[in-house]
């Protein structure tokens, strides 16, 4: 009886923890292009034709439509670039349409957490609104699609395809003001920050403290930090330059108590106390 009442006891917790998967009717995808120098991902849900008439039936001409199924599309820009003409800052937006006979509505929308279409459009997140011609295709789109084709070293092609309709949105990233300022940031030489970090890197692992003091003074002759000036208190110290390690030390701790730094105000004073004894 006790090893009945185990077995029904083990089984019903088998059912309680056990869950049905079944395939997705409309399957997620996420669909990643390189487009010049950046990024456009796109990520939504794909469904099928089934032997519906969709354009005009299923999916109403002259009403949003979250352009897929289940939550809305998002699509994703990692640098800033234009999409159909409009100037789009990198970020996240869903992507709505409007589908109508002679021309179709594509829109960016400045909110993605949406599951399905917004219950009130606001036209204020509206980032690009764009009208393209719809194209017929001559043969049936099955599955609904989007991808990005017609790639040159700075622009693509949106292509949104289902049964026998596709409509096309150009993206162009802005390649040229990208490359111009890495030329302009390369050619410049390396930076306070880089010189910061190279000497930091060497007081830590106790390499050449006379290369390390050079670096972390250009550092602050460029852009001096409270965090910046700690370390050239530091380096200055254990090369033994005590007085400079002090005047550094100082400059630190004044310019911490400006921006409300205790945790630095102490460090130096600690540091300033055991120099001077």
């Amino acid at each position: 009886m006790k090893k009945s009442m185990l077995f029904i006891g083990l089984m019903m917790g088998y059912f309680l923890d056990a869950q049905i998967v079944t395939p997705a009717p409309s399957p997620f995808c996420k669909m990643e292009q390189k487009l010049g120098l950046g990024t456009v991902t796109v990520e939504y849900s794909r469904p099928s034709v089934k032997k519906r008439k969709i354009f005009g039936d299923l999916v109403p001409f002259g009403k949003l439509w979250r352009t897929g199924a289940n939550r809305s599309t998002v699509i994703t820009f990692s640098e800033n670039m234009t999409f159909g003409g409009k100037a789009v800052s990198k970020g996240s937006y869903s992507l709505f349409t409007t589908p109508g006979e002679m021309s179709w509505d594509v829109v960016l929308y400045n909110e993605t957490n949406i599951g399905g279409t917004p219950k009130v459009f606001d036209q204020s997140k509206v980032v690009a609104s764009i009208s393209v011609k719809p194209e017929e295709l001559l043969s049936v789109v099955e599955t609904f699609t989007i991808d990005i084709n017609d790639i040159t070293a700075n622009s693509g092609k949106l292509n949104i395809s289902w049964e026998n309709t596709k409509v096309g949105v150009d993206i162009v990233a802005n390649v040229d003001e990208a490359v111009m300022k890495n030329i302009d940031k390369t050619l410049a030489g390396p930076s306070s920050d880089d010189y910061y970090l190279a000497a930091r890197y060497y007081y830590d692992n106790n390499k050449d403290m006379t290369t390390a003091v050079s670096w972390i003074q250009k550092a602050n002759s460029m852009d001096p930090k409270f965090w910046k000036l700690r370390t050239e208190s530091l380096i200055l110290g254990r090369l033994g330059r005590i007085q400079e390690a002090i005047s550094a030390a100082e400059k630190s701790k004044s310019m911490a108590m400006a921006e409300g730094n205790d945790e630095f105000v102490k460090l130096n004073e600690e540091a300033i106390r055991e120099w001077k004894k």
